[in-house]
């Protein structure tokens, strides 16, 4: 018997090439109790799946199904709703609220970049610099957490109060007079102008973009350090060249992180801020409380949701970042 033929006995039955043929042929040829396990193995993945997606059905895709079909309702809260496919809606609630949306987006940018330029040299500090104190100044970052979100933005009215050390120190050094001149303050106030919305916007977000900033520099290798060093770049190229590119993942993620909920924020605007600075997350709960008007505030949630959808994949598709697209 040739060599060929030798190898073709001897292979197992199932394998690649083997006179059974396919794996499914070789699976089908198995014992009745050695199938059925096979079968539940293969099931098991899906099987784990199951919660998961039941879960997104019920309070994701139901809701959103339930918030299309409102938005193209009309009606009364006395009359009733009715699914009319009244698409008008969407036009009508743009052309009413654009400049909400507008200050919006320009507020939680604004936050963005200030939680960007903060939480970079601090994640920066506990990944390198930290040392033995880095669980003590992660704890610090994340404590803020463990208070409620409401507490936190009503302790920066007590904060920017007007009589309050804050303000006080900002007028005897004539900050105020500059943040006046440049529109974000309102005379010798802090409390009710668009600096104070971004000051409650940048510290209640700044942990969401410290954790995923301090995660990336983290698993950059110190030794490519080391390397730059042997190499005689300085501190700063080294940075520029080595550190920054290697988190780039982590500032895409802490930006969206930070600018995705910001941008829906309504409570900063309305404890911190006054109906100059409203933003139109508050006008969607008001929509949807007060007014009852809620075509028009499932038109509003969905408008913001798709402009925000085309910002972050417009983002991420420039940023380019392989573990993220």
């Amino acid at each position: 018997m040739s060599g060929t033929a030798t190898a073709s006995v001897n292979r197992p039955p199932g394998s690649p090439g083997s006179p059974n043929g396919s794996g499914a042929a070789a699976s089908a040829s198995l014992p009745p109790e050695l199938a059925r396990a096979a079968r539940r193995r293969r099931l098991v993945p899906y099987l784990l799946l199951l919660a998961g997606v039941a879960w997104l059905l019920v309070f994701f895709v139901a809701p959103m199904v339930y918030q299309a079909s409102t938005s193209v309702q009309t009606g009364s809260l006395e009359a009733g709703f009715k699914v009319t496919w009244h698409f008008a809606t969407y036009w009508d609630a743009l052309h009413a609220y654009w400049p909400q949306f507008v200050r919006s987006l320009a507020y939680s940018a604004i936050a963005t970049v200030l939680c960007l330029a903060i939480g970079y040299p601090l994640a920066y500090t506990i990944a390198f610099r930290a040392g033995r104190w880095r669980n003590v100044v992660m704890m610090l970052v994340i404590a803020p957490f463990f208070t409620s979100f409401l507490i936190r933005t009503l302790a920066w009215e007590t904060i920017l109060a007007d009589q309050g050390p804050v303000v006080s120190f900002l007028n005897h050094v004539h900050v105020l007079d500059v943040t006046s001149w440049l529109g974000v303050t309102s005379g010798d106030r802090v409390m009710a102008t668009p600096l104070a919305v971004v000051c409650g916007l940048t510290y209640n977000f700044l942990p969401f973009m410290v954790l995923p900033l301090y995660t990336s520099l983290e698993r950059v290798d110190g030794r490519l350090h080391e390397a730059a060093g042997d190499l005689y770049a300085t501190p700063f190229t080294t940075f520029r060249k080595v550190t920054f590119p290697l988190s780039l993942p982590g500032v895409v993620a802490g930006t969206l992180l930070t600018f995705i909920p910001a941008s829906g924020d309504y409570i900063n605007a309305e404890l911190l801020g006054s109906t100059n600075q409203k933003m139109v997350g508050s006008v969607i709960q008001s929509q949807f409380l007060r007014v009852l008007d809620y075509p028009t505030a499932a038109a509003l949630s969905f408008i913001l949701m798709a402009v925000i959808l085309a910002i972050v994949t417009v983002y991420i598709r420039r940023a380019g970042t392989e573990e993220l697209v």
